[in-house]
């Protein structure tokens, strides 16, 4: 039987017993036969029919921001780069999966007789050892050479040779030269090839935990299967405990990042995903989304999508679907200390009858009438029905694949990789229901429900079953049980590792400044340019101005303040709220700092963010003062 983890923000739960297992299974099946009772409609068995594998890698290509080699059209759109440029920052496991990706596509076109549009020798150059793609471990590079973990073989690179791209931070802790089994690869820097770049080797803040080091590193999650591989454990599995929620300052997450630089994080996001499933042997196959019936109403069956432009036209800016806050707050309000909330089920007739006034009248419909365990089934009812599932018809099948990592730690990565692809409509509905979860399992001596019991009770409507009222053999019935198991597992980590969901890694956020720096060198040129030539006409009007900003001095911009510019000087320990507090008055709104330009579109900096690190990874920034983000919706908005 699983057991979670001891967690600090979710109490700690009890010994699970032989009686407490089968009551898990019990609302696990309970849960089921609720959804049946409901009148759900089974999938038809061709209707699940595997993706043509044309299709497949078609898709597969484009959500890898490699659009043009498939359909031929450079998007006009600045968030696709050309392939080249993304294929440039890959490291080479990376390109290698690109590579078989692209040569499979185009192979099963000719097949068929079709020419494809792009042959793979235009993309990539030929190794001259092959074996080399698929190595994890490089051997060692030249002084001359490009960091050895990065693929370079595309001819448009070759043809910039001249053009050198400084390589990713590197993030080396003290104690990882004494502790870490594979500190060998640590003691070192990367070499650089370019001397007036500047030097991006950093100390991580003090803050940071050393057990969640794997998330500083510059080096993708693939490239650390080898050694879990080997051994069947790895350092980062053995040291990963526990939940990481408050040792995460200083982190990148989703809304610090402008939506070009998001989109972009979602391209390497799908590629290394794939690698790193690759490397851990999990196989992954799509299904083709079924057809569904177009629903009538204006809140149950619609997408997440449609709920929010209409919902926007009264609250701008609002990311989660009003109704879908309302029953979260009806079930914080009074719910939460409730005996087995979420576990008991609500009259079907009674479900059936608010369902049908909240898709007729949902602007006057009484919401004091409904009551905790009424809002418990319809926020289950409202996920079970949405017309693309809460984790998407594209990605369900990649969440099941994870059932079978023997690594919880492993789990978790993927489980990130696979939130950063998520829409934003659908990720941000999944964030807030997770936080739900998390506030019911804190009050799980009141109300009975565990973390696991939670877990289970969610499975079925998260992960929709396909098979629900059919009789099978005991195996099938095994079968089935394990899944049941295995999805309750996902969602059991899901709930206590949320914010790690919502949090970029390192290398996900280097690598995208390299695909900005390889995408955009002329716009940066210009840019670096015409900015060089404002300043120096700025100060040649004012004898007072400081004529050229020392090493390590930053000019930081206030267009909403009274004080528009100030220069600082960087110490080692100088956080973004040290900056922000010389802003701030008393009655003055939150402010924030962001990195603007240069390597990135945009990027909000945590309070706690060390602002020498940015600095020496993007010298070439803007530092820009904002105010802080104003929520479109309050509580008491949802009262009305």
């Amino acid at each position: 039987m699983l057991q979670s983890p001891t967690n600090p923000i979710l109490p700690a739960p009890h010994k699970v017993t032989s009686d407490r297992h089968h009551n898990a299974m019990e609302a696990y099946w309970r849960e089921v036969r609720s959804i049946e009772e409901e009148g759900e409609e089974e999938e038809d068995e061709e209707e699940r029919q595997s993706v043509d594998e044309v299709e497949m890698e078609e898709t597969w290509l484009k959500e890898a921001g490699l659009s043009f080699l498939v359909s031929g059209i450079t998007s006009s759109e600045a968030s696709l780069p050309l392939p080249e440029a993304v294929i440039s920052t890959l490291t080479h496991q990376q390109a290698a999966i690109v590579r078989t990706r692209l040569d499979t596509y185009n192979e099963t076109l000719r097949k068929r007789n079709r020419q494809p549009l792009r042959d793979v020798r235009e993309i990539f150059a030929e190794p001259e050892d092959k074996s080399a793609e698929l190595c994890p471990s490089p051997p060692p590079h030249s002084p001359d050479s490009l960091p050895g973990r990065y693929h370079t073989t595309t001819k448009t690179i070759r043809r910039s040779a001249h053009r050198v791209r400084s390589t990713p931070p590197i993030f080396v802790f003290e104690d990882q030269l004494t502790e870490h089994p594979s500190c060998s690869s640590l003691k070192a820097p990367l070499a650089n090839t370019n001397p007036s770049a500047p030097v991006l080797s950093i100390s991580p803040p003090a803050c940071c935990w050393r057990r969640a080091d794997w998330l500083l590193r510059d080096s993708p999650y693939s490239e650390g299967v080898a050694e879990h591989r080997l051994s069947s454990t790895c350092w980062d599995c053995r040291t990963f405990q526990g939940d990481l929620s408050g040792k995460l300052q200083g982190l990148t997450v989703v809304d610090d990042l402008s939506p070009r630089d998001l989109t972009r994080v979602g391209f390497i996001s799908h590629i290394e995903l794939s690698t790193f499933l690759l490397a851990l042997g999990v196989q992954t196959k799509r299904s083709r989304r079924p057809r569904t019936k177009a629903q009538e109403g204006t809140v149950f069956g619609v997408t997440l999508k449609s709920l929010l432009e209409n919902d926007r036209k009264k609250f701008p800016g609002v990311k989660i679907p009003v109704v879908f806050q309302k029953f979260l707050s009806i079930l914080e309000q009074s719910g939460l200390q409730m005996e087995g909330i979420l576990r008991v089920p609500a009259s079907v007739a009674r479900l059936k009858y608010l369902r049908r006034e909240l898709d007729r009248h949902p602007e006057v419909f009484d919401w004091s009438a409904v009551r905790q365990v009424d809002a418990a089934g319809l926020l289950k009812l409202f996920i079970r029905e949405l017309p693309t599932p809460l984790l998407t018809y594209t990605h369900l099948p990649t969440f099941r694949s994870l059932i079978g990592i023997s690594s919880e730690l492993h789990q978790v990565q993927a489980l990130q990789l696979l939130t950063l692809l998520l829409p934003e409509a659908h990720r941000e509905t999944l964030r807030a229901l997770l936080v739900f979860l998390r506030k019911v399992v804190s009050h799980q001596d009141q109300n009975r429900m565990s973390l696991w019991n939670v877990s289970m009770v969610m499975a079925p409507n998260l992960f929709s079953q396909c098979n629900h009222g059919k009789r099978h053999s005991l195996a099938k019935q095994r079968e089935e049980m394990e899944e049941a198991m295995g999805g309750a597992q996902l969602i059991q980590l899901m709930i206590q590792h949320q914010d790690l969901l919502w949090t970029i890694p390192n290398f996900l956020l280097a690598q995208v400044r390299q695909l900005n720096q390889a995408s955009n060198q002329k716009q940066l040129i210009l840019s670096r340019t015409r900015t060089y030539l404002l300043k120096k006409k700025k100060n040649q009007n004012d004898g007072n101005q400081i004529t050229k900003l020392c090493e390590g001095v930053i000019q930081v911009h206030a267009p909403q303040h009274t004080k528009v510019s100030m220069a600082i000087q960087l110490e080692e320990k100088t956080t973004a709220k040290d900056v922000t507090a010389r802003f701030e008055g008393q009655n003055s709104p939150p402010q924030h700092l962001y990195e603007v330009g240069g390597n990135i579109c945009e990027r909000r900096l945590h309070p706690d963010c060390l602002l020498l690190g940015v600095y020496k990874v993007n010298p070439c920034c803007d530092w820009v003062i904002k105010p802080g983000p104003v929520s479109p919706l309050t509580a008491g908005d949802l009262k009305s």
